[in-house]
């Protein structure tokens, strides 16, 4: 009797774990209390639920679940190598910047362009707030002519462009950059390069009409600028030639 009834509790026994459910669902109640993602399937913890959101030097989001789940990256891929573990401590000294970041520092280190894109690519991927990326003062090319005028409020609040329609493909985002390049002329924007991508008088106005919109002139440049030209005081000259 006494072992009829040992075997009749080891078949209970058993059963009650056959019906239980799998210990991964049983983690995933209590992973799904705290803030973490956690998969069912694979058993595996992908890092925080919320976005990590930085606020300087510009607002970013950062999710980790795209670079933990999808990208197939574990939490040792960047903690605490290239950032530590704690909330916030990255911003504390101001050494994360975009400049650091293309020289192969913190995001840089995997976004080079080989191994994820370029830091300076698909800026609207992590820059959710877009508005907040645009320059506020207008950009004054002085070469080849003196002088061009261009803002990117008008290009993007108004025209409705992000970042990538003109950056990098027709566009270095640094400074300078274009007028650096010899070809930089309005013969190259009639064939469709620089400016000419868009404005080519389909998209938007062609390069070649409208040209008070873009050129302001020596004067205009003087005015925007504060700077004086020696062509000016010529004119002021008692003895100028004209």
């Amino acid at each position: 009797m006494q072992n009829k009834t040992i075997t009749i509790g080891a078949i209970l026994l058993a059963g009650s774990f056959l019906l239980a459910p799998p210990f991964a669902s049983l983690t995933s109640a209590a992973e799904n209390g705290r803030k973490f993602l956690y998969d069912q399937e694979t058993g595996k913890t992908y890092g925080p639920k919320a976005p990590v959101v930085w606020e300087k030097p510009t607002k970013v989001n950062f999710i980790h679940e795209v670079h933990t789940k999808d990208a197939g990256l574990s939490c040792e891929s960047c903690h605490n190598d290239i950032f530590t573990m704690k909330s916030g401590t990255v911003l504390a000294d101001g050494k994360m910047t975009m400049d650091a970041m293309a020289k192969g520092q913190f995001c840089g280190v995997c976004h080079d362009g080989s191994t994820a894109f370029a830091t300076n690519s698909k800026c609207t991927a992590c820059h959710t707030d877009s508005k907040g990326l645009t320059p506020p003062d207008p950009i004054i090319w002085s070469k080849p002519v003196k002088a061009v005028i261009f803002y990117h409020q008008t290009h993007t609040e108004k025209a409705g462009l992000s970042c990538e329609d003109c950056h990098d493909e027709l566009f270095a985002m640094k400074k300078g950059e274009a007028e650096k390049n010899d070809d930089f002329t309005m013969k190259s924007l009639y064939e469709g390069k620089y400016c000419g991508k868009c404005h080519d008088g389909s998209t938007a106005f062609a390069s070649d009409t409208r040209c008070n919109a873009c050129h302001i002139g020596l004067k205009g440049y003087e005015r925007m600028t504060g700077a004086s030209s020696s062509h000016g005081d010529k004119h002021k000259a008692p003895k100028a030639g004209h």
